[in-house]
């Protein structure tokens, strides 16, 4: 069983950046996939990004690509999420996930979810 504790979320102006940080204790194996995924009020649970801990199966939701970048440090156990160029539709709690074997895209996929941390996002 992994556990995750994010954090690092905040208010941020439109055009700013943020980092938010996952860290994960219990079992981790190289090969499996960590989430970043993302609720704003009223919406369902969507997919922002994933990779595995060894750094492969990377995969973005369109609507960050070129703005959000995922990374692992598997020696610390530890999700990065960096967020460029925010907008305020990202605005959103951001929770961390451990993937199953294979995991896509769908929150179904994972295991294990934080308790989120709040990204809000001004204009």
């Amino acid at each position: 069983q992994v556990h995750v504790a994010e954090s690092g979320g905040g208010l941020v102006q439109a055009g700013g950046s943020l980092r938010l940080s996952c860290a994960a204790s219990g079992r981790t194996f190289s090969s499996y996939p960590m989430g970043w995924f993302r609720q704003a009020p009223g919406k369902e649970r969507e997919f922002v990004a994933k990779m595995t801990w060894s750094g492969g199966s990377t995969a973005y939701a369109d609507s960050v690509k070129g703005r959000f970048t995922i990374s692992t440090d598997y020696a610390k156990n530890t999700v990065y999420l960096q967020m460029n160029s925010l907008k305020p539709e990202d605005t959103a709690v951001y929770y961390c996930a451990a993937g199953r074997w294979r995991a896509g895209t769908s929150p179904a996929d994972f295991d294990s979810w934080g308790q989120g941390t709040q990204v809000t996002v001004s204009s």
